[in-house]
């Protein structure tokens, strides 16, 4: 696979502020796989800064030579509580939490949170008893019973050695939660 860099400039009246930008690949003749990533857009003439994709960067934890299996933890969340995962990667690492509601409760009275509050997600739809919400920082994806729900807030990530997840419900109402991660170490070079 080989990758090619373009940039291109927008030119802007003067005194006019970019209020968007659409990108479209336009492609003609061609076979193949063509993959579009890493979009960047900063301001001024000169390109300053390029980031590669986390893949160049983080490889899954390894041990004796083999990736380790991922990480889960269950336990039960009464109202609130402060979950304490331990992460032996190296790095900070996406994080999967499944909540099961033991009981029905309102809409937006389900959050997780780092630590005291920071990186805070809500979720915006009211669950009945047996729902899965699926919080999946691995796709990027909110789901309630398998399908597309609202959140309002952040995916999730565990820090290395060990992280703090606060988990709030209904007041007086209970469910199962899951946390799922795949430890990770840094990888090669950069470039």
């Amino acid at each position: 696979m080989q990758f090619s860099r373009f940039t291109e400039t927008i030119q802007l009246k003067s005194n006019k502020h970019v209020a968007g930008v659409t990108v479209r690949l336009l492609i003609a003749d061609c076979t193949g796989t063509i993959y579009f990533t890493d979009l960047q857009l900063q301001d001024g003439d000169q390109l300053t800064g390029y980031t590669v994709h986390t893949s160049k960067m983080l490889t899954k934890m390894q041990e004796n030579g083999q990736p380790v299996l991922p990480r889960h933890y269950n336990g039960v969340v009464r109202t609130a509580e402060t979950v304490i995962l331990f992460n032996l990667g190296k790095t900070s690492a996406g994080l999967d939490c499944y909540i099961y509601p033991i009981q029905d409760m309102a809409a937006g009275s389900i959050e997780i949170s780092q630590g005291m509050g920071a990186h805070k997600v809500r979720f915006l739809d009211s669950v009945n008893a047996g729902d899965e919400l699926a919080l999946k920082a691995s796709t990027r994806q909110c789901l309630k019973n398998g399908s597309q729900t609202p959140k309002d807030g952040f995916y999730q990530y565990s820090a290395a050695w060990d992280s703090k997840h606060t988990v709030k419900l209904e007041e007086r109402k209970s469910a199962r939660v899951l946390f799922e991660f795949q430890e990770m170490q840094e990888g090669g070079d950069r470039l």
